[in-house]
């Protein structure tokens, strides 16, 4: 069975945010600019792991930078995505486990567990 032709978009959208490198950048994103510098430190990743990931969420439209000097600083490009990010905090904490204890997509299954 195939996805409706009108849920392509936002199937890519949360297959975007369902990387745990990327949900990571875009969750700190979400405080403020940052630096590759800063998001390697403050992550433990390597640049090459980051760099890759900031081009992945930049073709998405969810993020884009400036050039500052010799430095580029990423923000997120869409203030509704801090909302969509508080949602998707709140239906968590409404279904306290769940979530993680599905066979499908919780840790069990190979999920990181947070």
């Amino acid at each position: 069975m195939g996805c409706a032709p009108g849920l392509a978009p936002a199937v890519a959208l949360f297959r975007s945010l369902g990387d745990p490198t990327r949900l990571a950048i875009l969750r700190r994103l979400a405080s403020g600019e940052a630096r590759v510098v800063d998001l390697t430190g403050e992550l433990g990743l390597a640049q090459s792991t980051v760099s890759r990931h900031l081009a992945c969420l930049r073709d998405c439209g969810l993020i884009d930078y400036r050039v500052e000097g010799r430095q580029s600083r990423y923000a997120l490009t869409r203030p509704e995505l801090l909302d969509l990010l508080r949602s998707a905090e709140q239906v968590l904490a409404a279904t306290g486990d769940a979530v993680a204890l599905c066979p499908v997509y919780g840790a069990a299954a190979g999920s990181p567990a947070q």
